[in-house]
């Protein structure tokens, strides 16, 4: 079905809003984009939205808007499930320690493969088709950044002894160069990142997706780090949404068994973030559609807000 244009050739407007709500929309949204003007949000993108046609189309018609009104949005995405059915398909086996997946060189050369490759080129084309101009490039490209490995402590069940496990080639970012992404978005383009970097010696490290976003977020001073997810955002002991947080009621929450799971190395990702200069981050339902436009440019907001204690 063709889209409906208007005589200026324009998409149509939506015949169920009448043009004082249109208008309401759009002065609601006035201060939030005189704040953000000039200013960086770094966006890590994955989960439903990346295995959905329609919710990809979606999110980039919300990063092309953003680029649009004067804000620089940079794209970090994941691509787990991608790279678990390519070792499927190829007959490599995976095991995971703390949901990272232990990575060989077998391993990390596919992972390389699917990320920067297939993923990171659907989600330009996908910014492309939207309008937008999308420059793909993964943390080893310029030197953007330079990793180093990750090792993990292990307990085993019913037992107080530790011991380290060898993830293999997993790393997480050890330095970032920011000029990098500055020159891009100063040129109008879109950065869309692949969250692998290279080590000191040129070894290729997969990083996790989150981390490398909330390590640019910081580096960059970014306004806002957003965490797309397949939740709400934080929820309480009743399952109401927590709409903002900071490190003091994130810690409460956490002795009390309400954070736990996934949801707190996506917290701590947050706190390291706004520590080293965003910002705020916001952990926000990427199944939404134009959740971050919600997010963003209303008052009332859409997702979980997390600052450091310092930044009020």
């Amino acid at each position: 079905m063709s889209e409906t244009t208007n005589s200026r050739g324009a998409p149509a407007a939506d015949p169920s809003l009448d043009a004082g709500a249109k208008a309401s929309v759009l002065i609601e949204a006035l201060p939030y984009l005189r704040r953000y003007a000039g200013r960086t949000f770094v966006v890590k993108y994955g989960g439903h939205a990346m295995g959905d046609h329609a919710a990809a189309a979606s999110f980039a018609q919300d990063i092309v808007l953003l680029k649009a009104v004067g804000i620089n949005p940079v794209v970090v995405h994941g691509g787990g499930p991608q790279i678990g059915a390519m070792l499927g398909r190829l007959g490599v086996e995976s095991s995971f320690v703390d949901g990272l997946r232990v990575t060989d060189e077998a391993t990390v050369e596919i992972a390389e493969m699917v990320l920067s490759g297939a993923i990171n080129k659907q989600i330009v084309a996908a910014i492309h088709a939207a309008g937008g101009r999308a420059l793909g490039i993964s943390g080893k490209d310029a030197g953007l950044v330079r990793a180093r490995k990750v090792a993990r402590d292990t307990r085993t069940e019913d037992s107080a002894i530790e011991r380290v496990v060898d993830l293999g080639f997993v790393g997480e970012p050890a330095a970032i160069d920011a000029s990098v992404i500055e020159l891009a978005t100063s040129g109008g383009l879109i950065p869309v990142i692949a969250p692998i970097g290279a080590g000191e010696h040129g070894e290729t490290f997969n990083i996790n997706a989150d981390t490398m976003a909330g390590a640019l977020a910081g580096a960059l001073g970014a306004a806002r780090l957003l965490l797309l997810t397949d939740v709400a955002g934080v929820l309480d002991g009743n399952g109401q949404l927590v709409t903002e947080l900071d490190e003091a009621k994130i810690e409460a929450l956490r002795a009390e068994g309400v954070i736990t799971g996934g949801m707190i190395p996506k917290l701590e990702t947050c706190l390291a973030a706004t520590r080293a200069g965003c910002e705020a981050a916001v952990i926000l339902d990427g199944r939404v559609d134009h959740a971050m436009l919600l997010e963003f440019f209303t008052a009332r907001g859409a997702g979980t807000l997390v600052r450091a204690a310092e930044n009020g």
